[in-house]
C-alpha cells in the first residue's frame, strides 16, 4: 500500500513539474472595436450626460454641472 502511494505522489509531483515547465501561451491578439461597438459606447456617454443635465435641472437653486 505505502510502494503505491508513493508512486502516486511521484506521478503527480513528475505532472506538475512538467506543468510549470509549459511555454506560456501566446498573448492574444487584441482586435479593433467594431462600429457598433463605438456606437453603444457613444450612446451610453450621451445618456450618462443627458440624465447629468436632467438632474441639475430638477433642482433650480444649483445650475454648476460637475
Amino acid at each position: 500500500m505505502a510502494n503505491q502511494l508513493e508512486s502516486l505522489v511521484e506521478t503527480i509531483k513528475s505532472k506538475v513539474r512538467a506543468l510549470k515547465m509549459k511555454k506560456p501561451k501566446k498573448a492574444y491578439i487584441k482586435m479593433d472595436k467594431s462600429s457598433s461597438v463605438k456606437v453603444e459606447i457613444r450612446s451610453r456617454k450621451a445618456r450618462k450626460l443627458i440624465d447629468k443635465t436632467l438632474k441639475v435641472a430638477d433642482r433650480p437653486g444649483n445650475r454648476t454641472i460637475s
